[in-house]
């Protein structure tokens, strides 16, 4: 899909992932593929951080060392 930023920002994306595609844009630079996803997997294993798994981590734990993310 070869749209303006603001346009996929504006009718594709709810309001939580907006925020965060803006954290990782920069006029002047290109979009930060790579922060978006770290933000993204934070935020996913924020959801799930009051769950207990085996060893004393948490689902959160879990899911950011799947994904390589501190």
């Amino acid at each position: 899909m070869d749209c303006p930023f603001y346009i996929l920002v504006e009718y594709y994306m709810n309001e939580r992932i907006k925020q965060l595609a803006l954290e990782c844009y920069n006029p002047y630079t290109e979009f930060d593929h790579e922060k978006f996803a770290v933000l993204i997997i934070k935020e996913c294993a924020e959801q799930v951080d009051w769950i207990l798994a085996e060893g004393g981590k948490t689902q959160g734990d879990l899911i950011k060392q799947h994904f390589g993310v501190e």
